[in-house]
């Protein structure tokens, strides 16, 4: 495996308004996408955050450490250019939310995800007019089109810059509730992750907790959360 990574060659990283919204710039020269596009992102506080992850490298570049970078060139690389498709991918999350999928037994956890996920789902019907019904089971059951057709709506409505840190909230939880939740400050960033790891945290209280699970979870929640500081960075 090659352990070549690029070196260091800047001084200072700066944000920079430019036309359209705003750059970075390594030692005035603008930085660039992996497909070579200019890197223009919506927000001053963006482009500081890029600024930050770009000065915050040493001698070599470790792409890894740089969550803010990555989501922007997404953003512009990928996203901009299959924007209906993601955003249809990402609503279709609705007809099979995880929130609706309620377990057969035993009678402590199906009351536990009543009580913890109805709210989302009334407050789903409150702000956005789409009534997800619960079921029971796993057998896919599909929901109201009306419903489906608010959600896609709302979806839709998202930037590509939006909707890039939308996909991480839905496709890491397993909700389009739940990332629509986190996009209007529905509810704390730990509170959603909670809602949405209910059925992992239920097995760790009878099983225990595994190891190797509890890692690949946590990595999980890092990017769970980074997903809610960058959309909050596109505003």
């Amino acid at each position: 495996m090659s352990t070549w990574a690029a070196k260091r060659f800047w001084k200072v990283a700066t944000a920079v308004e430019v036309g359209g919204g705003w750059s970075v710039e390594l030692d005035g020269r603008g930085v660039r996408t992996p497909a070579k596009a200019p890197l223009v992102v919506p927000t001053r506080a963006m482009a500081e955050g890029i600024a930050a992850e770009w000065d915050a490298q040493e001698d070599k570049v470790d792409p890894t450490a740089m969550p803010i970078t990555r989501s922007a060139n997404a953003a512009i690389d990928k996203v901009t250019k299959q924007f209906d498709e993601v955003a249809e991918m990402l609503a279709a999350y609705g007809d099979s939310d995880l929130l609706c999928y309620r377990a057969t037994g035993p009678e402590a956890l199906v009351a536990r995800q009543a009580a913890r996920w109805d709210p989302l789902l009334d407050w789903a019907a409150d702000v956005f007019g789409a009534r997800l019904a619960p079921v029971s089971g796993v057998i896919h059951a599909p929901q109201e089109a009306q419903a489906l057709a608010n959600l896609a709506a709302r979806v839709s409505a998202f930037t590509p810059f939006e909707l890039t840190a939308f996909h991480d909230l839905v496709s890491i939880s397993g909700s389009l509730v739940l990332g629509l939740a986190a996009t209007e400050g529905h509810m704390s960033a730990a509170e959603l992750w909670d809602l949405s790891r209910l059925d992992e945290t239920w097995q760790e209280e009878q099983w225990g907790e595994d190891e190797d699970a509890s890692a690949q979870a946590a990595l999980k929640k890092q990017a769970f959360e980074h997903a809610i500081r960058f959309f909050r960075m596109c505003r």
